[in-house]
């Protein structure tokens, strides 16, 4: 069977592969269509590329440098196990013809390590610390690519979006923190066209894995709980105990959430509102103990009840974005936040929780006016048709911002959709006379829908 993952097949000749794989990438460029010699994981990639409107001549922009990409890159997890992959990938850092990338999860790069001569032919397509290389600003890369279908991946030569990448190969996998399961980044090599072997996918795929077994090592949390459970942008929560990684149903999910959020805990009758709302007093007291009984062996002593509460030190992700929320650390906050608290639940306590998180951090993101934040909340699933922070990120982005027509086209759009007309010609819209209350209106309803 062939790997899908894999650039090549033993046996074909790289250029004439290249060749093949050019002719498909330029016709659908001009045609918008993929003919059959270009891998699924590719065709899909290049969509998206266009749909995100990447140029395919485009430079990667650049977001971090000096002083805040150092600060950026010391408080990044994955800045504890370089030392693993300066050991394991080394040698190909050091041979003059690769280069070894660990970008973070949003394909900022954070690290490129390599011969000074490969280093500087990278430059030129801005392969640099501190550049945005996720599918939406660079198009089809390895790191990019692996970190949208959170997959370990080649992507040789042609098969690359930008041309200005073609020249090279690369496979990357991503990393994800073993206590609970957030992706953190990639890990990523990148030379020539000798990298499309099996052995390639398997180097990064190993040094993936080894990284993510040190970390597994290491206490996850400051506090030095082993306890964690995650629930942003899931809609089944997962607990990890020592080590055991246990995925609860929506119920147990919703459960686990309002006991986190009550650390004093709630009476068999207040946890029946938090859940059923207005049918509480419809459902039987027994179908709520059965749930929990069910719960408990899942959870075993971690559990308690009378009133039903978690005897145990839990690290909840909404607590911790909520903290660095509080404490000022808006950029810190927003990474940790991977989109709404368990999105398909209606339970009350649930929606009010996620309502309050949301509206929180989404009032900072705006009133902080930081250009990188706000890009970084209308580029989510989440955030991508809110009209007021996409204005907002416009009015913050300077003229020369090489995104800003594509930014322009997706705010007019969403405009249209929601009857606000257009902007007057050489005016931004969110200086109209009440412009600013409609647009806050039309998000609100395009939220409620979300």
């Amino acid at each position: 069977m062939v790997n899908p993952w894999l650039a090549m097949a033993s046996g074909p000749d790289p250029a004439e592969r290249s060749r093949a794989v050019r002719r498909a990438h330029e016709a659908f460029l001009t045609q918008g269509t993929v003919g059959p010699g270009v891998r699924p994981v590719v065709a899909a990639s290049w969509r998206r590329s266009a749909d995100a409107l990447v140029s395919p001549e485009a430079m990667a922009p650049i977001d971090l440098v000096d002083a805040e990409l150092a600060a950026y890159r010391a408080e990044h997890p994955l800045a504890r196990v370089m030392p693993l992959f300066r050991e394991l990938l080394g040698d190909i850092a050091d041979d003059g013809a690769h280069l070894l990338a660990v970008c973070d999860e949003q394909g900022r790069m954070l690290w490129i390590e390599g011969h000074s001569g490969v280093r500087r032919r990278a430059e030129r397509m801005n392969f640099v610390a501190g550049a945005r290389w996720g599918e939406r600003h660079a198009g089809t890369n390895a790191p990019g690519t692996c970190l949208t279908i959170d997959h370990a991946v080649q992507i040789f030569a042609t098969e690359h979006y930008n041309r200005r990448v073609q020249p090279w190969t690369c496979a990357a996998a991503p990393l994800h923190d073993p206590h609970t399961g957030r992706l953190l980044g990639a890990v990523d090599i990148t030379g020539g066209d000798h990298l499309a072997t099996p052995h390639s996918l398997a180097l990064v795929q190993a040094t993936a894995r080894a990284a993510e077994a040190q970390l597994a090592g290491a206490a996850p949390y400051p506090t030095g709980s082993r306890v964690a459970l995650t629930a942003l942008g899931r809609d089944e929560a997962l607990l990890v105990a020592d080590g055991e990684r246990i995925r609860l149903s929506r119920r147990h999910s919703e459960i686990m959430v309002l006991l986190a959020g009550h650390p004093d805990g709630l009476t068999g009758e207040r946890l029946a509102l938090e859940l059923y709302g207005e049918w509480a007093d419809q459902r039987s007291p027994v179908t709520l103990r059965a749930e929990l009984s069910r719960l408990r062996r899942l959870a075993g002593p971690l559990l308690a009840s009378r009133p039903y509460r978690l005897c145990a030190p839990l690290t909840v992700d909404v607590t911790a974005v909520a903290e660095e929320l509080a404490a000022g650390n808006l950029h810190t906050a927003l990474r940790a936040y991977r989109g709404p608290l368990l999105p398909l639940s209606d339970a009350p306590g649930v929606c009010r929780m996620r309502r309050n998180l949301e509206d929180r951090l989404r009032r900072a993101v705006l009133s902080r006016r930081d250009p990188e934040l706000l890009r970084r909340w209308v580029e989510a699933p989440w955030g991508e048709d809110d009209l007021e922070v996409r204005e907002a990120l416009l009015a913050a982005l300077p003229a020369y911002a090489p995104d800003r027509t594509a930014l322009v086209r997706h705010t007019e759009r969403l405009r249209a959709a929601y009857g606000l007309g257009d902007a007057r010609p050489g005016r931004h819209p969110a200086a109209d006379p009440g412009h600013a209350h409609a647009s806050r209106a039309a998000t609100s309803v395009q939220r409620s829908r979300h």
